[in-house]
């Protein structure tokens, strides 16, 4: 680039949602909240006033409607990624959107959350920075805990039930999932944040984070009768737990099927998978994807965790202007984290390096904006680049966990155990 490109302003500060755009808000999410029959069950909220905090979990964007219809008529900031206000920053910015790029230690952020409960309004957080991969609990910063002490209100949580059924991230189509559910509940007040520790805070905040979309669709008797429910579902399950070869899954309408040994399985209406022949071994996707975990939890165990390097393509998002392309690179994730770099000039031209401890977890995408496929995101405070590699022994959800059980590993070798679903 021959010219350096503007800078987003992180450190503008929030705007309180305009009076013409509160009834707006309402209005868009009104007509998917009555489709999906959305009930939303309160606890210790039915009175509650702002300034408060919301911590909500994140599955799909209809989280954004659902917390819109449960704090109405209140006003809120919503913590949105940089990619989010992409060609309409205008329109965020007066809607209320504090922009946060994602993974980063950015103290900008908690100056803006703390003008936001000075105003009296919400300030709604969504602690996971990503849509779950799996319709299960992300991990979580352990920073929360010290966050909503500094802040000095009220701490609310709203956890949805159904979204990741209704649209996975590794397949956006809505299979139109009613009823949906949501809990609207009081996890603090004032008075009780005064009193306790931050690890006292982080463990309560864990516990009222723990959810499971395919246990709650079992539970409930809900059934995806959409006849492509199982396309994409490979982005999650990368690995065959018949013959453990990676990279190597495929689907197509209702079945997810390994072309390495052949082994199929039907992905059924009730959210369960089911073996065409021999042993089911995970009918849970969840438990699939645990077992996966636990594969790159040894792998970085042994010290021999490593991606190779990839041919990569890089685009840069210094603002919500458009994607700058920076042209071909390489990537390697290894023991040391990431390392991303120019190909013709060994990184001259550009270059990032994300050491293990400075990433607790990455966000990914899978065939993002139907561009150039699945990518990795990697950010400072001031730049984002969407990474995307070529060729097809790779998967950026494998990246996605080795980045947290580095981290953990490291953690543990400063003798800081992470506690469950913190990091």
């Amino acid at each position: 680039m021959d010219k350096k490109p503007e800078l987003f302003d992180m450190k503008a500060p929030p705007i309180r949602t305009r009076w013409f755009l509160r009834p707006i808000t309402y209005l868009v999410s009104l007509p998917e909240f009555k489709r999906h029959h959305t009930v939303i069950t309160r606890q210790g909220t039915q009175d509650l006033k702002p300034p408060y905090v919301l911590l909500c979990n994140h599955n799909a964007f209809y989280d954004f409607k659902v917390a819109t219809m449960a704090i109405w008529p209140a006003r809120a900031n919503y913590v949105v990624a940089i990619d989010g206000f992409i060609g309409r920053e205008w329109l965020l910015r007066n809607a209320g959107g504090i922009c946060k790029r994602k993974f980063t230690n950015d103290v900008t952020l908690v100056r803006n959350l703390q003008k936001t409960v000075k105003n009296g309004d919400v300030a709604m957080i969504y602690p996971e920075a990503r849509y779950s991969l799996c319709g299960t609990t992300a991990v979580l910063p352990r920073s929360l805990g010290k966050l909503c002490k500094m802040l000095r209100v009220p701490v609310a949580v709203l956890i949805s039930h159904g979204h990741h059924i209704n649209s996975p991230f590794w397949n956006l189509h809505d299979r139109n999932i009613s009823p949906t559910e949501a809990e609207f509940r009081l996890l603090f007040t004032k008075k009780e944040l005064e009193e306790l520790s931050p690890d006292e805070i982080n463990k309560r905040i864990v516990d009222a984070f723990q959810y499971d979309d395919y246990a709650w669709q079992k539970e409930k008797g809900i059934r995806v009768t959409y006849e492509k429910r199982a396309e994409g579902l490979q982005k999650v399950l990368y690995q065959c737990p018949a013959c453990k070869k990676e990279f190597r899954m495929e689907s197509r309408g209702k079945i997810l099927c390994c072309t390495e040994c052949g082994k199929e399985w039907e992905y059924q209406e009730n959210g369960e998978l089911r073996a065409l022949s021999g042993e089911t071994e995970f009918p849970h996707i969840p438990d699939w994807y645990e077992w996966q975990r636990a594969n790159v939890r040894a792998e970085v165990e042994e010290g021999t965790y490593s991606s190779g390097e990839l041919k990569v393509t890089v685009e840069s998002l210094p603002n919500a202007k458009g994607f700058i392309p920076l042209g071909e690179g390489t990537m390697v994730h290894d023991m040391n984290g990431f390392t991303v770099k120019d190909a013709e000039t060994g990184g001259e031209k550009f270059m990032m390096e994300k050491s293990v401890p400075s990433l607790y977890s990455c966000h990914i995408e899978y065939d993002y904006l139907g561009k150039h496929g699945d990518c990795v995101d990697l950010n400072t405070l001031t730049d984002t680049w969407y990474i995307y590699p070529e060729g097809r022994d790779f998967s950026v959800t494998k990246m996605a966990l080795a980045t947290e059980e580095l981290y953990f590993a490291y953690m543990r070798s400063q003798g800081r155990q992470c506690p469950p679903g913190l990091a």
